[in-house]
């Protein structure tokens, strides 16, 4: 997996925190812009951010050149809608003497990752086939497996990045998304440091697991917010229903 920022909105905590200010300011982003340093930028950004007023950082976009993904990942990436997606076409990419590239999930250890890969082989023997009897490259990808890897290019604001990350830095993600946005934040934070400072699971933010799982570093909603005494009512029924 190859991750790159490759394009990104110039000073991104400045702009934002230049729009943060016209909301509060008689002067304009333009002149807060001549103004701003960053510790101004910080406090506006911060004060902002902490009351969850996010639409301020919708104002910065990334743009990624993600390569070497399984198609199962980007299937699970393209759900985030918010965003632009450029992705490697199976219909007019020929893989190169009918191999392709492929992921390997780290669950397949010794006899299971034989296996895996000796499908992987079959698989590329088939398809190379299909194209040397002519069968056209959109029909012969039907065989492709979801671990076959491809590039994609993706664009995303940083609200939704910040949405993304909540959701897929999480312990519960699937480790090759979550292996994606842990690499993606690291590239944000670099020139966004104050948009991202605090950027990662949701669960860093309320303070409880919002799956309720017993992996997690925080304690389930659960144990954190009492439940009305309704639903307490509701569930004792249920219980002995």
């Amino acid at each position: 997996m190859k991750v790159t920022l490759i394009s990104h909105t110039p000073n991104p905590d400045f702009v934002c925190a230049a729009a943060a200010r016209t909301t509060i300011k008689m002067e304009g982003a333009e002149e807060a812009l001549k103004t701003l340093d960053e510790e101004g930028a910080g406090k506006t950004l911060k004060r902002v951010m902490g009351k969850w007023h996010l639409s301020v950082v919708e104002h910065a976009s990334f743009t990624f050149a993600i390569e070497g993904i399984s198609r199962a990942c980007s299937h699970q990436l393209v759900r985030h809608r918010l965003a632009s997606y450029t992705q490697q076409s199976q219909r007019y990419v020929k893989m190169d003497k009918g191999q392709f590239p492929y992921v390997v999930p780290s669950s397949m250890k010794g006899k299971h990752r034989e296996k895996f890969e000796e499908m992987m082989g079959t698989l590329a023997r088939e398809y190379k086939y299909f194209l040397d009897e002519g069968i056209p490259t959109e029909d012969a990808r039907y065989i492709l497996p979801n671990a076959a890897c491809t590039n994609i290019v993706v664009t995303m604001n940083a609200r939704e990045l910040l949405n993304f990350f909540g959701l897929r830095c999480c312990l519960r993600a699937q480790w090759e998304i979550r292996e994606l946005a842990n690499r993606m934040l690291v590239e944000v934070k670099k020139v966004a440091p104050i948009i991202f400072e605090n950027a990662w699971a949701r669960c860093k933010d309320i303070g409880y697991c919002p799956e309720g799982e017993s992996d997690c570093a925080y304690p389930p909603k659960s144990e954190v917010i009492p439940q009305s005494p309704e639903r307490q009512r509701k569930q004792s029924s249920e219980k002995q229903g």
